[in-house]
């Protein structure tokens, strides 16, 4: 019996398409691309509006502990990857393809979605900026460890998540503290930052932690315009390490979803592990064990966000399977069915398009609001423009696959 064999007795039939992740997958990328309504900028004209406000905190990333809404998106589709894969390996397994065949080509696809992410982090710039906090780079470098996993059992996979978690949380707990003497300003801070944290958790704070250090010798050693110091938002490469602990999550529920369980029993571990995680991460951060912190995607941050993501897609499921109007879900579907495309060109054309929206159409048509909405105004034309680029695509089944 060769390897794809043994590997299909283990590996579930492929099933239709999963219709609820691809809503779930588009109202992330959704989120993501509505960066464009600069919500932040019609709060700060309203500034005694709690609405706006409420709407502003979350189209924004916590500054350090804890979590707002535009927080989950690189989770959840670090998470939706992991549910994937298992369709993805059942579907090739049915075409015939070898594991060999497949291995090579996840491998591969791991390093064109790293290099990917240099390349967006680059635009604009002079040179290439090798960085690797984008999401479709810290995707790329676990990709392919998911890859190997996608053939393990539910417990080897457990084993994996709880091992990642646990050497993280060890490799920062372990590392010391700054000194006295240490140099604030070579990092961009200060000791009396508001983010910087006391006590134990003080091992998770800003630009003094293990993942620091390594970038202030990795990324070295490319070719830059000046040396690297310090990323101004805490981001680091070894962040991958926590986001394939994530993706190991995703995986873990696809294994769920692609099973022979009914639905309301996938529907139940769904929540059960979602609250359990969301409960265990808010906890090691509420007794001081490790904090909840998204920029360095701490072990904590790895369950409250799995947590989310593991409700999101039950929720996501019960929309879907429900008795509400199928064509609901057919915006999120152009764009999750295409998403690889929808972050490309939310990042590369935010730009040119507002820019010829203005230069065709003049500024009286985004205007009519009042000038505290016209960012809002302009952003949701822009949005608009995005998605009908992505229902064209979708229309000609032009789809960007890696």
């Amino acid at each position: 019996m060769n390897s794809s064999t043994s590997a299909a007795n283990s590996i579930a039939p492929p099933a239709r398409r999963l219709d609820s992740l691809d809503a779930y997958r588009g109202f992330v990328m959704l989120l993501m691309m509505a960066e464009v309504l600069r919500l932040g900028n019609v709060a700060e004209a309203l500034p005694d509006n709690a609405f706006w406000k409420f709407l502003a905190h979350h189209q924004s990333h916590a500054e350090w502990v804890g979590c707002s809404l535009h927080d989950l998106i690189q989770p959840s589709f670090s998470f939706i990857v992991g549910v994937a894969l298992p369709y993805s390996i059942a579907a090739r397994l049915a075409k015939g393809e070898s594991r060999r065949r497949m291995s090579i080509h996840a491998f591969w696809r791991a390093l064109v979605l790293v290099l990917l992410g240099v390349f967006l982090r680059s635009t604009g710039s002079d040179q290439t900026r090798w960085t690797f906090e984008d999401t479709l780079s810290q995707i790329g470098l676990g990709y392919g460890f998911l890859f190997l996993l996608g053939w393990a059992s539910a417990r080897a996979r457990w084993a994996a998540c709880a091992a990642l978690l646990a050497g993280y949380w060890a490799l920062f707990a372990l590392y010391p503290l700054p000194g006295a003497d240490f140099d604030w300003a070579k990092i961009g801070l200060t000791p009396e930052w508001p983010g910087n944290l006391a006590g134990f958790a003080a091992h998770w704070n800003k630009n003094t932690n293990p993942a620091w250090a390594f970038d202030t010798w990795f990324l070295n050693l490319f070719s830059r315009e000046r040396p690297f110091a310090y990323n101004g938002g805490g981001y680091s490469t070894l962040s991958f390490i926590p986001t394939l602990a994530t993706m190991i999550l995703g995986l873990l529920a696809g294994g769920v979803l692609s099973s022979a369980r009914s639905s309301r029993e996938k529907l139940r571990w769904l929540v059960v592990a979602g609250l359990a995680s969301l409960f265990a991460g808010w906890l090691l951060g509420a007794l001081g064990i490790c904090p909840v912190v998204k920029r360095i995607w701490t072990p904590s941050w790895v369950l409250f966000s799995g947590g989310w993501c593991f409700l999101l897609m039950a929720t996501f499921r019960i929309l879907i399977e429900g008795k509400l109007p199928s064509g609901w879900a057919f915006p999120l579907r152009v764009i999750g069915m295409n998403s690889i495309a929808a972050y490309c060109i939310a990042d590369l054309l935010h730009g040119f398009v507002a820019r010829s929206l203005t230069t065709h159409l003049g500024r009286g048509p985004f205007e009519f609001l009042g000038g505290a909405y016209d960012p809002l105004v302009l952003g949701t034309a822009v949005l608009l423009v995005y998605w009908l680029i992505l229902y064209w695509m979708f229309r000609r089944r032009l789809f960007l696959r890696i």
